[in-house]
């Protein structure tokens, strides 16, 4: 199988697009694009359920749990560009708990993909369901795109919100909203 030089890549685009990539300003900019993007896009080699699995406890404790303000950096899967913004992250124990910083170690792990937002918000959910199968999961994310605002339609305030829930969050209104009134 023959070796992806994701530099060379860079180099032959940097030429396509009509630039010089031996001028000085753009020397090392394959380099630098093609370190850039293996960071960027470092989540493909994370595990998120071993995330999780790290640092499980059980716990008594049945109130919600809420991890709000978390920073999300990703990179649209059809234009490759950024979209970021919050990702807000509530579940109700069932006799475990984990520990807190693993929720956007998790949030990171896909979003550091190729991605759509309403696919991360979906796996975000699922990976907190299946490793504490708590009473409920409850994710929403708020992103501003740039393939929405540098290009395309070129709307530069608009907001994209995505939610998905599972268990008394979808079943209990009065759960819902407190989740709602909490990350507002």
């Amino acid at each position: 199988m023959k070796k992806i030089n994701i530099e060379n890549n860079y180099r032959e685009i940097i030429k396509e697009l009509g630039e010089d990539p031996e001028r000085e300003g753009l020397i090392k900019t394959p380099e630098r694009v093609a370190k850039s993007m293996k960071f960027l896009l470092n989540g493909y080699q994370a595990d998120p359920d071993a995330t999780m699995k790290q640092a499980l406890f059980h716990e008594e404790y049945s109130e919600m749990v809420l991890v709000k303000d978390i920073e999300v950096y990703s990179l649209c899967e059809h234009h490759m560009l950024p979209f970021f913004g919050k990702a807000h992250i509530a579940y109700i124990p069932d006799g475990k708990i984990v520990g807190l910083s693993k929720i956007p170690r998790v949030v990171d792990a896909y979003a550091r993909r190729l991605q759509v937002q309403e696919r991360l918000t979906i796996e975000i959910r699922d990976c907190l369901q299946k490793n504490l199968n708590p009473k409920g999961v409850a994710v929403v994310l708020e992103c501003s795109h740039m393939c929405m605002q540098m290009r395309g339609v070129q709307k530069q305030n608009s907001a994209t919100t995505t939610s998905a829930f599972t268990g008394l969050f979808l079943s209990n209104d009065t759960t819902r909203k407190e989740f709602i009134n909490l990350i507002k």
